[in-house]
């Protein structure tokens, strides 16, 4: 008998906007294989439902916080997807989550998202693929891989380089450093911050009038404003640097100190 798959990601249409929430809040909604695979199947279905007259896409999260990004204990999914070579394979498994996070960079529709307390690793890369950010005053942000001998590898160096610029980047992903939502606001990183209360009647009111403008211009735009960056060789440069480092003594060492809740011993090998 084959078990059912839980559902971590639920989409709902009210009016104009899609919503999707990430429902896995006993997991601090980390994002495993089926997570991202339920919630590339989502903003699929935000492109298609463009077509009976939904506008925005909005992302949030349920429970305590948006996300805390990979599930390091969901690594056992990813090796059971790619089989016993699946290092090997890091190549492909990176491809295909840059190509989820792609597709919301690509939406043609433009996507919000809504998160609060934390916004972590991979979860604040898919911010950053993201067109807008609204966070609430509480929210903690951060690509915190290089403390585990990694490198954000699914267009969070390259989006956040493009954000921010060489030197912050730099700043940001080479220490690992957590920063918080007034740090963000100041450095061009979210748009809005507000009370956690009012987290989602902003991400509303900035959808609402996001629908008032002509819907064509408006993905217009977003495509040529993407396309004035080259994010796909930035891309392939963050597959090739982790595909490097996976087999690494310093990342097997990293991430043992983080489920241990200890301090890595970093080798530099």
């Amino acid at each position: 008998m084959i078990a059912e798959q839980q559902t971590f990601i639920h989409t709902q249409v009210n009016g104009h906007i899609f919503e999707i929430t990430l429902s896995r809040p006993e997991k601090r909604n980390a994002m495993n294989l089926a997570l991202m695979q339920q919630l590339e199947a989502a903003i699929d279905a935000a492109e298609k439902a463009a077509y009976n007259g939904v506008r925005v896409v909005i992302i949030r999260g349920e429970g305590q916080g948006f996300s805390a990004g990979i599930d390091l204990l969901g690594f056992g999914d990813m090796i059971e997807q790619f089989g016993d070579g699946w290092q090997k394979n890091l190549f492909p498994m990176t491809a295909m989550y840059q190509g989820i996070l792609n597709k919301f960079e690509k939406c043609s529709l433009p996507t919000i998202l809504a998160a609060h307390n934390y916004c972590l690793g991979m979860a604040f890369e898919l911010a950053l693929a993201c067109d807008f950010r609204i966070v609430s005053e509480d929210t903690r942000m951060g690509l915190p891989e290089t403390r585990l001998g990694l490198i954000p590898d699914v267009g969070g160096t390259t989006r956040l380089v493009r954000l921010v610029g060489v030197g912050r980047a730099k700043e940001l992903i080479m220490t690992g450093r957590q920063f918080d939502a007034t740090y963000a606001e100041q450095h061009g990183i979210v748009h809005y911050v507000t009370p956690h209360a009012e987290l989602m009647n902003k991400a509303y009111a900035l959808a609402d009038e996001l629908a008032q403008a002509a819907p064509l211009a408006v993905s217009y735009a977003k495509r040529v404003i993407d396309g004035i960056a080259d994010i796909e060789r930035g891309l392939q440069l963050e597959a090739w640097a982790q595909s490097i480092l996976i087999r690494t003594e310093d990342f097997a060492n990293g991430a043992q100190a983080m489920l241990m809740k200890q301090e890595p011993e970093w080798k530099g090998q």
